[in-house]
């Protein structure tokens, strides 16, 4: 079964590649304190639709290109 993750657009200036910044709670090892880690993932985006703002839902797929390991499910809000 593929992964599938929501985040937000941070950049649409590719064509047909978007990066989806992702945002997760973690507690530390030590401390036990909850950190916000963000992972920027590159995603294909086919009919170039996203801007930045918009919050999507991207799916783990074949490698596309170097980066590209993502691709565009669906738009969730619209900014």
């Amino acid at each position: 079964m593929n992964k599938e993750t929501s985040g937000i657009v941070v950049s649409n200036k590719m064509n047909k590649t978007i990066i989806v910044a992702v945002k997760k709670q973690i507690s530390h090892k030590k401390y036990g304190k909850i950190i916000l880690k963000t992972n920027k993932y590159y995603a294909h985006d086919e009919n170039n639709t996203c801007n930045i703002g918009d919050i999507v839902k991207i799916q783990e797929t074949r490698p596309l290109s170097k980066n590209k390991r993502w691709k565009l499910v669906e738009l969730i809000k619209k900014q």
